[in-house]
């Protein structure tokens, strides 16, 4: 199951990361791709944004996928305790 917490703060520091944790491939590649551009052609200013959008929609993504396996009553992890 993904933690909607962990994908945030790993897609803030590294966007696209967060996206991967999720399993969302073509997502995370993207947010790999575009910040470093945006951190280039605008000398910084955009860079942040980045940053901030991509952890934002990494959580959000991770809530998603949460409650549909909570919703389907099958997670696709299991916790050996």
């Amino acid at each position: 199951m993904s933690r909607p917490g962990i994908a945030a703060v790993l897609s803030f520091f590294i966007p696209g990361l967060g996206q991967l944790y999720n399993g969302d491939i073509f997502r995370g590649l993207f947010w790999l791709i575009i910040t470093p551009g945006f951190w280039l052609g605008t000398g910084g200013l955009l860079g942040w944004v980045c940053h901030f959008i991509s952890a934002a929609t990494a959580h959000s993504r991770a809530e998603e996928k949460q409650r549909a396996e909570l919703a389907s009553g099958f997670p696709h992890r299991v916790k050996v305790v």
